[in-house]
């Protein structure tokens, strides 16, 4: 996560859940990984998708963020914050799509271990070793 969220950010990150489950009005909400940043003193929740960007996304992760900051944050913590993450995004579209929301949100893309150059793949410990960890 480093990459993608600043240098020494992932350091700071707590895992406070996956799928976790949040309820308003009866209606059931499972965003897909909630974080507490340490240094942000901030919780990030991180929506992760598998296709190109929509703009939906951006709603369903609003959404989340209302609810975690009504139901989770607590008075001394900062607004949270929500990152969606796709496999591809067009940065103008993400940039013109996003300008109307105030809630501190953004995009990022990711790369699967078979897009890694060879050197970074080496670096990687294996599978099976990360789920004898597990």
């Amino acid at each position: 996560m480093a990459s993608f969220l600043g240098l020494g950010f992932a350091h700071h990150m707590i895992i406070v859940g996956n799928q976790y489950k949040l309820e308003v009005y009866g209606v059931e909400h499972f965003p897909d990984l909630i974080f507490f940043n340490r240094e942000l003193n901030a919780l990030v929740v991180i929506e992760l998708k598998k296709g190109a960007f929509k703009s939906s996304y951006l709603g369903q992760l609003c959404t989340y963020l209302r609810l975690v900051d009504d139901q989770m944050r607590k008075p001394h913590e900062n607004p949270s914050i929500g990152i969606v993450l796709c496999k591809s995004a067009d940065k103008k579209y993400v940039e013109y799509v996003i300008q109307d929301y105030d809630k501190p949100l953004g995009v990022a893309t990711y790369k699967t271990s078979d897009e890694m150059p060879e050197k970074l793949k080496k670096a990687l410990p294996d599978i099976e070793d990360l789920r004898k960890l597990l």
